[in-house]
């Protein structure tokens, strides 16, 4: 890992054993891109790179000189209106109207490690050799705005973060109305753009196209990183599979409005923007303030999409995850919500908790309908005191039976929400992010406060810290059930209005802080209505978050191989449900159901009293074997196999860090009728241990299982004859593979 600065050539040069990333400061004084990719030697002199030409009716700085234009130059901060007619990374409306910028290279410095972003969510290191950060001011001379620009280069892995932070050194405040936080042009545009996209309850699905001349964007104009957009993207070269090929991912850490877009211009140059949402984005710099953008994380390999996602894994779980919880294996829980909904008793809770330990279960999850006068989703968000109804002697006392069990327990909050129908709302009705003289939607019956308001997060986190303080609280689900729409203070003025998105999620976050620095010991799991804020920038304050609240064991496995695109199998709140399933009605193989879930963080939603006793048994194998197992599921290297976006059958693997034991889940969505010898290949294994399988007894050397594959045939091969176990739909196997 070095970062390496030539005088004479201006040419700024980062490396690492798995990628280089080389700048210069152009001849016009901005900062110019030159090379982001696999490792290349340093030379003193790269600026070859920088290529120009005379290009028909480009606009040009230089008087005379028809061959520099910024119209055709790669850049790191390209602004606007200096001609180049692409999108900018920065736009500043200055007071006089005009919104030209132009950022100059002043000077730069290293520093060993990673700075921390003040207030926001960001990876980070914990001994300074892990990483090293160049810092490099440009500065606009007119409006006085510097901006601070920061490349941090892991001394692992082909990782590179950024961000920026704005400093208004001028004299007249400055409205910045566009700030990106990573601009990369590339000199072609022979790509696939993957995005992770969906709608509730069928999330992050994998969706592929190539890039062609025009934009082409994913982003949030909800307030939250959203269920239809996750805040990643991916381009790949055409050629490139799981296991081979060029492959760039992005990934933004941020829980708000997000755009990101890739250009491609006429002559084929893409540019790549990150960014907070420049749409209803604006933000006053007044003199002497300053303005930090969130990061965004870039990951460069040559070994395809499997090798990306394992980097990103690894960063994330172990870099960007903090507190007790993040080398933790999770534990097994039950949650009420499906067993019960808002029809509880607190005998009626003890029982179902009763049931999960005596089948194993380590905690037990309280869920939404414990606070206030809340018996339907009309009322009660915002008091969050307990019902003295359903629960006689409060959070402490119900908290009080369930650890009596030998269990932890664990509550559900909606911290964000109030409905009209509550004390908190009827004492301050102007908490609610409303616009004057404008009907307010509702969602679920539900309305925002506005986290903008520091008054109102430091009432939210009173409540939730005197429950935190008085009660045997081991879990958090902290839920958000619906978007922001009507997003106006009545606590900011009008100029700053374009203020209050990312104010909101800055409130979100600050709540987050205190609360996690307070309750270190409490696991903490992120939700959105199931998936709808399933973003890097929660994973800074809660290492897991609920995946979808689509708990179908089919489309579980469509949702939970797009999230491992980019997040890790320990942050992956996947649960066993009822069949029936409560949210496509669909009835799956109990088996299935746990198959798909252990490849999480595991757990069931549902009664278990309402099981048969044959169900029961086979309950307390699954949890015996999740027990056994966990720290492989989630933390070991995890590889996708077969796509269930490609046909019948998906697969997918985790394997120790050792390589000596290896899990792998498989699934066939239809059955099928004399069908042909199957094999799956295997990835991650040591090639010369020879592993034994658990469900065949048989032996095979690692090579073979990666090369030839493991055998998966089964009844479907020909016709079912006496003796055979006949398959039938949503059918699954587990395989562990263990070094003999």
């Amino acid at each position: 890992m070095k970062i390496v600065y030539h005088e004479r050539s201006k040419v700024f040069h980062l490396w690492n054993d798995s990628i280089s990333y080389v700048m210069m400061a152009l001849p016009n004084g901005q900062l110019g891109q030159l090379y982001f990719g696999k490792k290349i030697h340093d030379r003193e002199d790269l600026s070859d790179l920088l290529e120009l030409a005379v290009r028909p009716m480009a606009s040009c700085p230089f008087p005379g000189d028809r061959s520099f234009s910024l119209e055709h130059v790669k850049q790191e901060l390209p602004g606007f209106g200096t001609g180049d007619y692409r999108s900018p990374a920065v736009e500043i409306l200055q007071q006089n109207g005009s919104r030209i910028s132009d950022f100059q290279y002043q000077s730069h410095r290293v520093e060993a490690g990673k700075p921390k972003l003040a207030g926001l969510p960001a990876t980070y290191v914990e001994q300074k050799e892990e990483a090293s950060t160049l810092v490099v001011n440009v500065k606009d001379s007119v409006t006085g705005i510097r901006a601070e620009l920061f490349y941090t280069i892991f001394a692992e892995g082909g990782i590179l973060a950024r961000s920026i932070c704005y400093h208004n050194e001028g004299a007249q405040s400055v409205q910045l109305t566009r700030a990106m936080s990573l601009c990369l042009d590339l000199p072609d545009c022979d790509y696939e753009w993957l995005q992770l996209s969906g709608a509730w309850a069928r999330e992050r699905h994998v969706k592929t196209r190539r890039l062609t001349m025009g934009i082409q964007s994913i982003g949030s104009l909800r307030g939250n990183s959203s269920h239809q957009h996750n805040p990643f993207l991916v381009l790949k070269r055409p050629s490139a599979t799981e296991n081979q090929g060029e492959v760039m991912g992005f990934s933004f850490i941020y829980s708000g409005n997000f755009l990101m877009q890739a250009e491609v211009d006429a002559h084929d140059n893409t540019r790549v923007l990150a960014g907070i949402h420049p749409d209803t984005f604006s933000w006053i710099l007044e003199p002497g303030d300053s303005f930090q953008t969130p990061e965004a994380v870039m990951v460069y390999t040559d070994q395809g999409l499997n090798a990306m996602s394992q980097t990103f894994h690894g960063l994330y779980q172990k870099r960007l995850a903090r507190g007790s919880w993040r080398d933790k294996a999770r534990p097994i829980l039950i949650n009420n919500w499906e067993a019960t909904y808002f029809n509880f008793t607190e005998d009626k809770l003890v029982q179902i908790a009763e049931k999960g330990k005596e089948c194993g279960v380590e905690l037990f999850v309280l869920d939404d309908g414990w606070f206030g006068e809340r018996s339907s989703d009309h009322a009660g968000l915002g008091d969050w005191v307990a019902n003295p109804g359903r629960l006689p002697q409060g959070i402490a006392g119900i908290a009080e039976r369930i650890d009596n069990l030998g269990m932890k327990f664990g509550l559900w909050f909606e911290p964000e929400m109030i409905n009209e129908d509550s004390d908190l709302y009827r004492a301050h009705p102007d908490w609610v992010l409303a616009a004057p003289q404008r009907a307010k939607s509702h969602g679920r019956h539900q309305y925002v406060l506005d986290f903008s308001r520091v008054e109102v997060v430091d009432c939210i986190y009173g409540m939730m810290a005197k429950i935190l303080r008085e009660a045997k609280v081991s879990y958090i689900k902290w839920d958000m059930n619906r978007s922001i729409t009507e997003c106006y203070s009545a606590a900011l003025p009008p100029d700053r209005q374009g203020e209050v998105y990312h104010r909101y999620i800055l409130g979100v976050y600050d709540l987050y802080e205190r609360l996690t620095q307070e309750f270190p010991g409490v696991l903490f799991e992120s939700c959105a209505s199931g998936g709808g804020r399933f973003d890097p920038g929660m994973l800074y304050y809660a290492p897991q978050g609920w995946v979808s609240d689509d708990t179908d064991a089919v489309e579980r496995m469509k949702i939970q191989y797009g999230t491992s695109m980019c997040y890790p199998l320990s942050s992956m709140g996947s649960h066993v449900s009822v069949a029936p399933n409560h949210q496509v009605f669909r009835k799956t193989p109990l088996h299935t159901r746990a198959n798909v879930a252990y490849f999480g963080t595991f757990g069931y939603e549902l009664d278990l009293n309402c099981l048969t006793e044959e169900e029961i048994e086979e309950v307390k194998g699954q949890i015996a074997f999740m027990k056994k197992y966990r720290s492989i599921l989630q933390f070991g290297m995890f590889y996708r196999l077969k796509s269930p976006f490609e046909g019948n059958e998906m697969a997918w693997m985790a394997v120790s860090n050792d390589r000596k034991t290896a899990i792998v889940g498989w699934y066939r969505v239809l059955n099928v009728v004399n069908d042909r010898f199957t094999r799956l290949r295997l990835a991650g294994l040591d090639p010369d241990l020879c592993y034994r399988n658990s469900l065949s007894g048989t032996l095979c050397y690692g090579d073979e299982l990666m090369n030839l594959g493991l055998c998966t045939t089964d009844s479907t091969a020909g016709e079912v004859t006496a003796g055979q176990e006949p398959c039938t739909d949503f059918e699954s196997r587990v395989y562990v593979l263990e070094a003999d």
